[in-house]
C-alpha cells in the first residue's frame, strides 16, 4: 500500500511545484501592481505588501494612453487570428486532401520561412511597407503578423485534417454534396478543436509581439500594448507599479479568450487518445 501511495504523492508534489513555479511570476506581477510607490523599495522582499493601493490602475486608465494601446492590440490580435485561421483552414485542407504539382516544394518553402530570425526581416519589410503607406498603421501590422503566422498555422490545421477519414467526404459527395459543401458542413465542424487551437496560438502571438510593433509603429495612436509598456520607462526611472498594473490588465483578454475556447482545446488535446 505504501509503495503504491508514495509514487502518487511524489507525482502530485511535482505537479504542484511546477504550477507554483509557472504561476509565481503572475502572482508577483499582481503584488507589485497593488504596492504603493513608497513601499516598493523600502519593505524589501515580501510575499505581500503591508499596505495595498489601486492608484496604479487608476493612473493607467485615466492618465495614460493605455486604453488606446489596449484597443489597438485587440484590433490587431483579433484580426490576425481570424485572417490566419481562415487562410490556414483552406490551405491546410488543400495540403491534406489534394495532390498537385510543386506541393512538396510549397511545403518546403513554407518551412523555410520559419527558419529566418525575425530581426533579419525587419529592414526589408519596412522598405516594402513604406511605399505602400502601411508603416505606422494597424493594417500593416495585421498583414505582417498574418504572413508570419500562416505557415505554422497551416501545418497545424493540416494535422487535424489528416486525422479525419476521407470516407466522410466521399459519402457526402455520393449523396450529392459538392467538395466545398462537404468541407463546410462536415469537415469544419469536426476540426473545431484545431480551429480553436489555431485561434489561441495566433491570438497570443499577435497579442504579445513586440519587435515589429516597435519598428513599424511610430507614435502612440497606433501603438499596441507591448510597445505601450515602454512608455512607463523614462530616462532616469521606471514606474514599476504602473507598468505591472498595465500588464495585469493586458492579461485579461488573453485569459478570457482561452476561457471561451477551453472546451474545444480540451477536445483537441484528447483527440485520437481513444482508438475505435
Amino acid at each position: 500500500m505504501r509503495r503504491s501511495i508514495l509514487p502518487t504523492i511524489a507525482h502530485r508534489l511535482a505537479i504542484l511545484c511546477y504550477v507554483v513555479f509557472a504561476l509565481f511570476p503572475l502572482f508577483w506581477l499582481l503584488k507589485v501592481s497593488v504596492t504603493p510607490n513608497d513601499l516598493l523599495y523600502t519593505e524589501g522582499v515580501r510575499m505581500w505588501p503591508s499596505r495595498t493601493t489601486w492608484e496604479h490602475y487608476a493612473f493607467v486608465l485615466q492618465h495614460s494612453d493605455f486604453p488606446t494601446f489596449f484597443k489597438n492590440s485587440l484590433i490587431v490580435a483579433g484580426s490576425t487570428a481570424i485572417a490566419v485561421t481562415i487562410c490556414a483552414s483552406l490551405s491546410g485542407y488543400a495540403l491534406s486532401r489534394f495532390n498537385f504539382r510543386a506541393k512538396y516544394w510549397i511545403v518546403a518553402l513554407m518551412l523555410l520561412t520559419q527558419m529566418f530570425p525575425l530581426v533579419m526581416l525587419v529592414a526589408p519589410i519596412f522598405k516594402i511597407l513604406t511605399p505602400l503607406h502601411l508603416t505606422n498603421s494597424l493594417t500593416g501590422l495585421v498583414i505582417v503578423y498574418t504572413a508570419f503566422n500562416v505557415p505554422f498555422a497551416t501545418f497545424l490545421m493540416q494535422s487535424f485534417f489528416d486525422g479525419i477519414p476521407k470516407d466522410l467526404e466521399e459519402a457526402a459527395m455520393i449523396d450529392g454534396a459538392t467538395q466545398f459543401t462537404a468541407f463546410r458542413q462536415i469537415i469544419l465542424p469536426l476540426t473545431l478543436p484545431g480551429i480553436a487551437a489555431t485561434l489561441g496560438f495566433v491570438f497570443t502571438a499577435a497579442w504579445s509581439e513586440l519587435l515589429f510593433a516597435l519598428m513599424l509603429i511610430n507614435g502612440n495612436q497606433a501603438a499596441t500594448f507591448p510597445v505601450g509598456l515602454l512608455t512607463f520607462v523614462s530616462k532616469f526611472s521606471v514606474d514599476f507599479g504602473q507598468m505591472m498594473a498595465a500588464g495585469v490588465m493586458a492579461l485579461i483578454p488573453a485569459a478570457l479568450f482561452f476561457l471561451l475556447i477551453q472546451r474545444y482545446l480540451v477536445q483537441g488535446l484528447t483527440a485520437g487518445a481513444v482508438k475505435g
